[in-house]
């Protein structure tokens, strides 16, 4: 049996799919950063390694032969700590690479995270192993967290553009079928979205109904976006991440619907409405129960 290593496994999307390949009795590694978060499967096989620490995190694969990258936590180095982790992998004798991508991964793409995606889907094809990249649209578990709390006001660049959003729970499910299947999708790259593409005007709506308080969206011109966002005084490469994801929706990189999830699994994706009826939680900042 194929053993197959989970990277991110105390993350969102990392436990659903360690919990799908443990109930389809895969042989499985979980690989997380360190040891302070709970495991989502307590009795697995787990090791821990951080993507930049290339000798631990070769000897945290070594074993594995398919190998779920989970991208890592946005950082200037991203990029460097995921070609580190990917030579490791190589040199651990991993066969496989599942990477989670983004959804308009280019060098130029708008999205300034989505140029990290690209830059790392090429380490992957130089190492000329067989890979699936998996590229995902916008979370829906985000859209809720656009809206301000205090005012209700979802505020960005993001002009009449659409998103279509993807619950963690469809890329999921993907990843677990492809996981599970070397001749599925093999060397291919596949958008991952939800059923449909919303603009912002359509999410404060449903946010509205929801909440039953007004939510809105304002768009921003860009110098604006930039100004309304200096309170955080965060830094440069993490603001500009935040504002271009509303100018990737304005350009339309984000509103291509695609066929992915049903033609993999066989059921449609979740829709944003039927994901809020299954994750009221994430309605809680907007309606003071946080």
């Amino acid at each position: 049996m194929t053993k197959i290593g989970v990277t991110g496994a105390t993350g969102k999307l990392g436990t659903l799919v360690a919990q799908r390949l443990a109930a389809a009795g895969a042989d499985l590694r979980l690989i997380a950063r360190s040891p302070g978060k709970q495991l989502p499967l307590p009795d697995a096989e787990v090791r821990f390694a951080n993507y930049g620490d290339g000798p631990k995190f070769e000897l945290a694969v070594t074993g594995v032969e398919t190998l779920l990258l989970v991208s890592a936590m946005e950082s200037e180095l991203r990029v460097a700590e995921h070609t580190t982790a990917i030579e490791a992998a190589v040199a651990a004798g991993v066969r496989r690479i599942v990477y989670i991508s983004f959804q308009g991964a280019a060098p130029e793409a708008t999205f300034t995270f989505a140029r990290d995606h690209w830059y790392t889907e090429q380490q992957i094809r130089q190492t000329e192993l067989p890979f699936t990249f998996l590229r995902d649209n916008n979370y829906q578990v985000h859209l809720p967290a656009m809206a301000d709390p205090e005012t209700g006001v979802i505020r960005g660049p993001a002009g009449d553009g659409r998103v279509a959003a993807v619950a963690h729970e469809d890329i999921a499910d993907v990843a677990t079928a492809v996981l599970l299947d070397d001749q599925l999708l093999p060397n291919a790259v596949r958008d991952i979205t939800g059923p449909r593409a919303m603009d912002l005007d359509e999410v404060a709506e449903i946010l509205s109904r929801r909440t039953g308080r007004p939510i809105t969206y304002k768009p921003e011109s860009i110098p604006e976006a930039y100004e309304s966002r200096s309170h955080y005084h965060a830094p440069d490469w993490m603001v500009a991440g935040w504002v271009s994801s509303y100018q990737a929706i304005a350009t339309g990189e984000l509103a291509t619907v695609s066929s992915t999830v049903e033609a993999v699994t066989g059921h449609p994706p979740i829709d944003f409405e039927h994901y809020l009826d299954t994750h009221p939680e994430v309605l809680d900042r907007l309606t003071g129960r946080a």
